[in-house]
């Protein structure tokens, strides 16, 4: 199972309704499909950046290659509202080998009217990433907002599958040469798409540049980045030198089990993976036989995550361990068909802080 491909939510110029027919793996084939950067323009009157244009080149240009788009077109020419959305996100779950998933621009204007509606996309995302099991969602926070709105936000959000990511992030617009400001998450899910093919799911996508940036809608200092990591905010910021990074791993959960993403991230790798390569023991005889090949499977599988430093331990038996037998199935179960494995594993998690002792004494 992959697990750096993406899903974009939203309205387009342009091309058919729906989930597209494969997934893109340029920006080319984009606007081949869906139209250019150009605003979109509404009957009522509204005017918005073309975000899903602006987030599918975000996402390329950050590492991204496999991009499906489900496009919204509304009968009326109307802004999308969130029965639209969720409309559209029920499409997506037949969409097969999706593991990142985000709305870009939902949450514009969030401060300005439209906090009700962002909230129930926002809720919609997050609701389809936890039914699907194996996917996770990228959040934007609202524009313009400061770090007691974002904090806000955040508090009517609770899920393992899902992170939310602060401030908006400025580039330049190449049709206009002016500078705008963009969701974040088509940046985000480019990162994680380029961690995952440089280092593995299990390395925090965190202290990564964010390619395109030019800046962000509002800097943040040390003491709000304090703030915000402990409220499951992850935030970007700037650093001389180095441009504009992501500094947070952290999910929009109350579980202290999953609290990083990365953790979060490669469990879901591990279990859909597992979950797939044992397709083969249904309808096979439930008894010792298969219980014994079932586990080597596991094991044999969790071992090459281990040398690939995925997991925790000098050896395979501080980094996983595997069962498959009477201890984990009771008779019901076995008369009923079912086979049960009782999986562990010990998840790295990432250095979030870096603590220096410096001592210094007579003459030193």
């Amino acid at each position: 199972m992959g697990t750096s491909t993406a899903a974009f939510v939203g309205p387009a110029p342009a091309g058919s309704a729906g989930p597209s027919k494969a997934p893109l793996a340029t920006l080319e084939d984009f606007e081949r499909q869906y139209g250019d950067g150009t605003d979109l323009r509404y009957t009522d009157g509204t005017r918005t950046p073309n975000f899903m244009w602006h987030a599918a080149r975000a996402f390329f240009a950050n590492g991204g290659v496999r991009l499906w788009i489900v496009r919204l077109a509304t009968k009326d020419s109307r802004p999308p509202d969130p029965a639209d959305y969720s409309a559209a996100f029920d499409q997506l779950a037949v969409v097969p080998d999706v593991a990142i998933v985000a709305a870009p621009g939902a949450t514009f204007g969030y401060e300005r009217g439209r906090q009700r509606e962002s909230d129930a996309i926002v809720q919609a995302l997050v609701a389809h990433a936890e039914r699907m099991r194996y996917r996770f969602a990228v959040i934007d926070s609202g524009d313009g907002q400061s770090t007691a709105q974002v904090r806000t936000m955040r508090a009517a959000i609770d899920s393992p599958n899902a992170a939310l990511y602060y401030p908006w992030v400025r580039a330049i617009d190449p049709s206009s040469g002016n500078e705008l400001g963009l969701s974040p998450s088509g940046f985000v899910a480019g990162i994680y798409a380029r961690v995952d093919a440089s280092r593995g799911v299990h390395k925090a996508p965190a202290n990564e540049l964010v390619t395109l940036a030019t800046g962000l809608e509002r800097e943040i200092a040390s003491a709000e980045q304090d703030a915000l990591n402990r409220d499951g905010i992850n935030a970007l910021r700037r650093f001389p030198g180095r441009g504009v990074l992501v500094w947070g791993d952290r999910t929009v959960s109350s579980d202290s089990d999953w609290k990083y993403v990365n953790v979060r991230r490669l469990m879901l790798f591990l279990e859909d993976s597992i979950d797939r390569g044992l397709q083969w023991a249904v309808f096979e005889p439930n008894g010792d036989a298969l219980w014994n090949t079932v586990r080597r499977t596991v094991e044999d599988f969790l071992a090459s995550v281990w040398q690939d430093g995925a997991l925790l331990g000098s050896r395979p038996d501080e980094a996983f361990f595997v069962k498959c037998d009477r201890s984990t199935m009771t008779q019901d179960d076995i008369d009923n068909g079912r086979l049960v494995c009782l999986i562990g594993e010990a998840a790295i998690k990432p250095a979030e802080f870096v603590v220096f002792k410096i001592r210094k004494g007579d003459g030193s």
